[in-house]
């Protein structure tokens, strides 16, 4: 700790004589009604894109200036295109490959596990997404590929995800109520109304409901979906702002599957169900409630120095009562030959997150510079985890399941026991800037140094590893008003629990991300455009020593060796072409081998493409897209698995009745093509069939 103390402290002086050293002073002047925590809305723009992000490096930069591959979902995008949860993002990422479980999806990027996203710029680890945030009051989705351990400390180096939330930003009474309906009685009604709470509209409220109801193309599925948010947003001073708010979702589901349909009958051809087959029953349920608090302090100071302060308290509760089945289908008689478990929970999560920082910009050689430094506190602990399991096996006697006409019984053994509390923490203390070398050469530098611990109540597992440092550095060069070339390196950590022949815990994996991009940037920022070649390590990586133990146990030992390596390209345009015309289009494609040459994760397509394009014609709208997912596979000879490539085609159209009123038809999936979002022994899970929902939208 005594180590972490003084890098922290050099850190500190390095940022103190950045700032006071020669520097030439802004003038100092009002700053007026600040609006800082959303300062990019999207609600208003009906963009595609954006004018700044700061997901990369917490610094508020253009597209064309943030030295990584970025993209942004914003509100009229998610609009056009149908989008209403976190699951319905990821599916329309470029980049990003779904291998879905059940309700979980094991997404991935660059060919690496996508375990946590962020809200507001707080991460929060979900390694498979069956919480399935809603969107509703989310403003927009920032995107960074690659690594982006500066801001969020420990994980993969496959993608970052930051959910923007929506704030109260309007000084008059307005809102909007919007109802759909679609497929398998799919129905929804939202009320989002915003208001000044004082004469002067320097305290605003915002106010979201929404209550979704809809069955599913999978027998017995039915969810329930419920969501309330509010928050107040203050302009305290002229160079004062305070928000505070707090959200709740509570998603109930049941006729649920755990896992998938079996992949091969009893004489080793594969199966072939009906897209409407799931093993469960009507009693089984996998319910998760999240509900959540935050704060955003914002205080500038002479010279535009400014403290900002962020909290956020989030608890979740999962429920779950679910049924799978392992083994194979006799094909004569449809009976399951295996084993069916049964598997229930009551789970409970807290989570608390503290960013503080100091941004202060300066001029020095009558160039703009910026530097922030920061400190940050991430912990996530689960209070309780009260369980149980119970099989059943094939040759007890009576057949398990007949796939002919599924619908399982319910198992009575269950064997009950209670998981150990345990509790993830990570302290950081961060510094970046943005240095202008010359006016058309920028320099993004950073690092941050990282303090992580997880102990169990039982003492068990406990694990800690200091004074991680994580460095960032990018540097941007504009070749013209236009475009500019960019390279970057960054990395990210990712605890492991495997021991070395001594009893140590071996170092952290480490994901080193290398980029080379050019960006274009047109139409007075309405089109960004870019290109990106990138390569990602990752080393350290747990391997096996066969015969060799743990001093005094019987556990293998490990050590520390070369793990994967992916590379490829990204490519990706978004904005306004004409005054009518907006596009987005994306496409991605990587190729990942571990230490010995293998293919690693071929469970993730290689390649993948979006496209979706909207033209207006006075009050008439219409869109349409394509989504390209190249072939992807698991297993070897007989017992390989795949799904060729395919693609999918949706549309929209839009009709303005008034100013007021306006209302939507969507199309996924236009030509119904059948193909799986899941592969696997017993994990075979069909995609959604051609699916439609009718919007209609009254703002007022």
């Amino acid at each position: 700790m005594k180590s972490f103390n003084k890098k922290i402290l050099t850190l500190s002086l390095f940022a103190a004589f950045a700032l006071q050293s020669n520097l030439v002073a802004k003038d100092a002047k009002s700053l007026g009604t600040v609006d800082v925590v959303s300062s990019n809305d999207t609600e208003t723009t009906k963009s595609y894109t954006v004018d700044s992000i700061n997901s990369a490096t917490k610094l508020t930069l253009s597209l064309k200036d943030t030295p990584q591959s970025v993209t942004v979902f914003t509100n009229q995008k998610m609009k056009d295109l149908g989008i209403t949860s976190y699951q319905d993002i990821l599916s329309n990422v470029t980049g990003v490959s779904l291998s879905r479980w059940d309700e979980r999806l094991k997404s991935t990027a660059r060919g690496f596990t996508i375990d946590y996203y962020k809200i507001d710029g707080m991460p929060t680890y979900s390694s498979f997404d069956e919480r399935d945030l809603d969107l509703s009051i989310f403003d927009r989705v920032e995107i960074v590929r690659g690594a982006n351990g500066l801001l969020t400390g420990a994980g993969n180096p496959g993608m970052s995800i930051n959910l923007i939330r929506k704030r109260a930003k309007s000084k008059e009474l307005k809102g909007n109520v919007t109802l759909k309906g679609g497929s398998w009685d799919n129905y929804s009604a939202t009320v989002d109304i915003s208001t000044p709470l004082n004469e002067k509209g320097t305290v605003r409220g915002r106010f979201i409901a929404k209550q979704e109801n809809k069955d599913s193309f999978m027998d017995h599925y039915e969810k329930e979906n419920e969501i309330l948010y509010g928050v107040v947003d203050m302009d305290l001073t002229d160079s004062t702002y305070l928000s505070v708010g707090a959200s709740y979702q509570n998603l109930d589901r049941s006729g649920i599957r755990w896992g998938g349909l079996p992949a091969f009958y009893s004489d080793g051809s594969k199966t072939n169900f009906d897209t409407s087959d799931i093993i469960t029953n009507k009693n089984t349920y996998w319910n998760a409630e999240t509900k959540s608090v935050f704060a955003d302090f914002k205080q500038y100071f002479l010279n535009n120095l400014s403290f900002n302060l962020s909290f956020s308290h989030n608890r979740y509760k999962n429920e779950s009562n679910l049924l799978y089945f392992g083994g194979v289908v006799d094909k004569a008689t449809g009976i399951g030959q295996g084993s069916i478990s049964g598997y229930v929970n009551d789970e409970y999560e807290k989570e608390n997150n503290i960013d503080a920082y100091i941004s202060a910009p300066f001029e020095l050689g009558g160039l703009d510079h910026e530097v922030l430094f920061g400190y940050t506190y991430n912990s996530s602990k689960s209070k309780y985890n009260h369980q149980g399991s119970a099989k059943q096996d094939s040759n007890l006697g009576n057949p398990l399941i007949n796939f002919r006409n599924i619908n399982l019984g319910s198992l009575d053994n269950f064997r009950y026991y209670d998981g150990t509390p345990n509790k993830t923490t990570q302290k950081a203390a961060y510094i970046v800037g943005k240095f202008s070398l010359l006016d058309d050469l920028k320099l993004v530098t950073g690092a941050r140094l990282t303090n992580w611990k997880y102990t169990e109540d039982s003492g068990e597992n406990n694990r800690e590893f200091e004074n991680e440092l994580t460095p960032y550095v990018g540097v941007v060069y504009n070749i013209d008003k236009n475009h500019s070339i960019y390279t970057s390196y960054t990395s990210i950590f990712n605890p492991q629990d495997e021991k070395t022949q001594s009893g140590n815990y071996l170092d952290p994996i480490e994901g080193k991300n290398y980029e080379l991009g050019v960006k274009g940037e047109y139409f007075d920022g309405k089109l960004n455009t870019s290109l990106t070649l990138f390569r990602v390590e990752q080393d350290n990586v747990a391997s096996a020593l066969d015969g060799v133990f743990v001093k005094g146990t019987s556990d293998t030992a490990y050590k520390a060796a070369e793990g994967v390596t992916s590379k490829g390209f990204e490519f990706d345009v978004h904005g306004q072409i004409t005054n009518n015309l907006n596009l987005s289009f994306g496409i991605a494609n990587f190729e990942a081998k571990d230490a010995n040459g293998d293919k690693h994760n071929t469970k993730s397509s290689r390649t993948t493409a979006n496209l979706f394009a909207k033209y207006e014609l006075n009050d008439l709208s219409f869109g349409a897209g394509l989504s390209y997912k190249s072939k992807f596979y698991t297993g070897e000879g007989a017992t390989k698995i795949t799904q060729d490539a395919f693609t999918l085609a949706n549309a929209m159209i839009a009709y303005k009745i008034n100013k007021n009123a306006n209302l939507q038809f969507n199309v996924n999936n236009i030509f119904d093509k059948e193909y799986y979002t899941g592969i696997g022994k017993n994990l075979m899970g069909h995609g959604t069939p051609r699916n439609a929902t009718l919007t209609l939208q009254y703002s007022f």
